[in-house]
């Protein structure tokens, strides 16, 4: 399976190809199919930027489209972040807002003959973007979710990730590891000290996360390491296969 050796740029967040290497890419698969990053501009904790989820998930969606023949597109960079709102710099939309971008975007993508669309989503708050993928795909467009969290779960076992996606709720292990490896230089001091769990988060719909944690963090950062994130990246691309295979067959 050839990549697509697409082109990013602004750390990742920006794709750089042209016109011309879209078609030309598309030519060589019977249906297109788009990558779509969606991220959030939310806390995370006292060491990690408001862009992690969006970091995450360009991060996620740059390593698909280096080895599958994907179109890449910009990330959506706010989403449903309300949960998050009582520390300052979170920024987040409704997700009828949210509901309605996604679905534009996968009708403009239709316009100019990408059929399919896949949503790489990095922040566990967008609950709708699950009901997006059921609706499209009940009126015979063709969508995928990814990661799942069967993927996420695969993911952690083959890179020796000690925190179960429970407890690494929040700028825990997982996410840390991945900027560890994608993005050090937006690390700030700290994340070595400021492990914090809360397993049991039942109202967490109700309260917002200022309930269950001071510091921002849900998880144990502590145990985060560059080369986890390296592995993370490369198990979630090795289990994108069958999503592409899913959405370019027939």
């Amino acid at each position: 399976m050839s990549g697509s050796g697409a082109r990013t740029a602004a750390y990742g967040l920006v794709p750089a190809d042209t016109t011309e290497e879209v078609r030309t890419r598309a030519a060589g698969v019977s249906t297109q199919v788009a990558v779509l990053p969606v991220g959030s501009f939310e806390q995370h904790g006292p060491f990690l930027p408001l862009a992690t989820d969006t970091l995450v998930a360009c991060a996620v969606a740059r390593e698909i489209a280096e080895a599958y023949p994907v179109h890449l597109l910009p990330p959506v960079t706010v989403s449903c972040s309300h949960e998050h709102a009582a520390w300052p710099g979170t920024v987040s939309i409704s997700s009828v807002t949210l509901h309605a971008v996604v679905r534009d975007i996968a009708a403009s993508l239709r316009r100019s003959g990408v059929e399919a669309l896949v949503l790489v989503n990095g922040h566990g708050g967008n609950y709708v973007l699950g009901n997006v993928v059921q609706e499209s795909s009940a009126r015979g467009e063709r969508m995928a979710l990814f990661p799942a969290p069967e993927d996420w779960e695969t993911a952690l076992e083959r890179s020796g990730v000690l925190t179960s996606l429970l407890t690494d709720m929040h700028a825990g292990e997982i996410e840390t590891s991945i900027l560890l490896h994608a993005h050090p230089e937006f690390l700030r001091p700290g994340h070595e000290t400021a492990d914090f769990t809360a397993d049991d988060r039942r109202h967490l719909l109700t309260t917002g996360m200022s309930a269950y944690t001071e510091s921002g963090v849900i998880g144990r950062p502590s145990l985060a390491t560059a080369e986890k994130g390296k592995s993370l990246l490369a198990s979630l691309v090795a289990d994108f296969a069958p999503y592409f295979e899913l959405l370019t067959s027939g």
